[in-house]
């Protein structure tokens, strides 16, 4: 069993920066490491991936502003979010994929206002 521990989430001004963070417990290695968000009253939408080779893929609507990144040897992914708006409001997901099968963290709440 794989868990997934979010932090780094809370409220920010447009224009601000945040750094999430996901520690996969234990001796846990994920093939792919990757963040979700899911807005009030939305689906759950990809946000960004990394591979264990540190190969990483982003949303269109986050490149340019949110970078990925992965500690391999402290099993911890991080989403450094730049250039927050309003939109990016929601509740962020960790995602590790191990052997095929799919984890989730709990999530941890991003809200950008003034």
């Amino acid at each position: 069993q794989v868990q997934l521990v979010e932090s780094g989430g809370g409220l920010v001004q447009p224009g601000g920066s945040l750094r999430l963070s996901c520690v996969a417990s234990g001796s846990v290695v994920c093939a792919v490491m990757g963040w979700y968000r899911q807005a009030p009253g939305k689906q759950r939408d990809f946000v960004a991936t990394i591979t264990s080779g540190l190969s990483s893929n982003y949303a269109d609507s986050v490149k340019g502003r949110f970078t990925i990144s992965r500690d391999n040897a402290k099993n911890t992914v991080y989403l450094q979010m730049n250039s927050l708006n309003p939109e990016d409001t929601a509740v962020y997901y960790c995602k590790c994929i191990r052997f095929g099968s799919p984890y989730w963290g709990q999530g941890t709440h991003v809200t950008v206002s003034s």
